[in-house]
């Protein structure tokens, strides 16, 4: 990587305070910028390393009013935070690239439909009637199996599974060793105790721009279809049981558990170790706090529920506040106990 501060400036729309033509290779935190890295100022917490900073560029705010000098050449622009961002995927699209083909030691049936444009790594292996779009990478020993569809401009780490059936459209990212339409939980108890494993015939859907990461399953549907929808990402470890609904721009933090036949709005955000119990609506734009267990539906779409069994937010932390007084409380009253004595 070796651009100018010019050219940087002009991807983002940004506006340049300082040498345009300093040369930038590298990228840095902002209390840790040195010569040749830019970084970038979205916090005022870390405002104080502006000043300080080795950076030779930092991207900041445009309304951004400084308060000393500094010494690094400044990029403004609307929104820091999401200029940032757009500049470190342009540069993984640029690092990432690699020449399209097919590596020798691979396993792909007759039937398969292949583009042109794909990359299939060592050891992969590609079933039946499968059919894969242009510009799809998949990395080393990747197990497609028989009636999948996969989109175009999809990256497949290496290590991921997806079984037979599933469906997966356009610009989807699956981290290494996600598990796409495993068997759902689905086990019938007997008279003796024992249970019986219920066939899980149906698939799973995976919409446009989905991210899936690192260690996910999602499991297939006992019939029809485990929906994700389009813009959804999923953290690494987490768990979408049989089929569940997941609206579109759904984000789900890591170590979540979504029971069989939950359906989530769109726009939701489901924080780190959060437990769904089964057949539950969540409406639209609903927030889920870290740690809470939602029990029963919420229909009422924009809330922010929080706890275990989760309540509105609002009323979990009242309770907690109330909790946290009980052992002063418990004084008082024996206080009062022994005055009566």
């Amino acid at each position: 990587m070796k651009y100018t501060v010019d050219q940087i400036a002009q991807l983002i729309s940004g506006k340049v305070e300082g040498d345009g033509s300093a040369i930038i290779s590298q990228f840095d935190k902002i209390e840790e910028g040195k010569s040749g890295s830019i970084s970038f100022l979205a916090n005022p917490k870390y405002e104080s390393f502006l000043y300080d900073s080795k950076a030779t560029a930092v991207i900041i705010a445009s309304d951004l009013a400084l308060k000393n000098q500094v010494n690094t050449t400044l990029i403004r622009v609307a929104d820091p935070y999401l200029a940032f961002t757009v500049l470190l995927q342009k540069y993984q699209e640029m690092s990432s690239q690699k020449e399209f083909g097919i590596h020798k030691q691979v396993d792909i049936d007759e039937t398969a439909q292949l583009p042109t444009n794909l990359l299939v790594e060592a050891f992969s292996s590609i079933g039946k009637n499968t059919s894969i779009g242009n510009n799809t990478q998949i990395g080393q020993r990747v197990s497609i199996g028989n009636n999948v569809s996969i989109g175009e401009n999809c990256k497949i780490f290496p290590g991921v599974v997806i079984y037979n059936d599933a469906k997966i459209g356009d610009n989807c990212t699956i981290h290494s060793n996600a598990v796409i339409g495993s068997d759902g939980f689905g086990f019938a108890p007997q008279s003796d105790g024992s249970y019986t494993s219920i066939p899980q015939l149906g698939n799973v859907v995976l919409g446009n721009n989905v991210s899936v990461g690192a260690n996910t399953s999602i499991d297939r549907a006992t019939m029809g279809s485990t929906l994700i929808g389009n813009g959804v990402k999923i953290d690494n470890l987490v768990q979408i049981a049989h089929n569940v609904e997941i609206g579109d721009h759904t984000v789900i933090a890591a170590q979540a558990g979504i029971s069989g036949s939950a359906k989530i709005g769109k726009y939701c955000m489901i924080g780190g170790q959060v437990g769904m119990a089964g057949h539950i609506q969540i409406a639209d734009k609903t927030i889920v706090t870290a740690k809470s267990g939602v029990t029963k539906s919420f229909k009422t779409s924009g809330l922010t529920l929080g706890g275990n069994p989760a309540t509105i937010n609002h009323e979990f932390l009242k309770s907690n506040a109330f909790i946290r007084q009980l052992p002063e409380i418990f004084e008082k009253l024996k206080q009062l106990d022994h005055s009566e004595e």
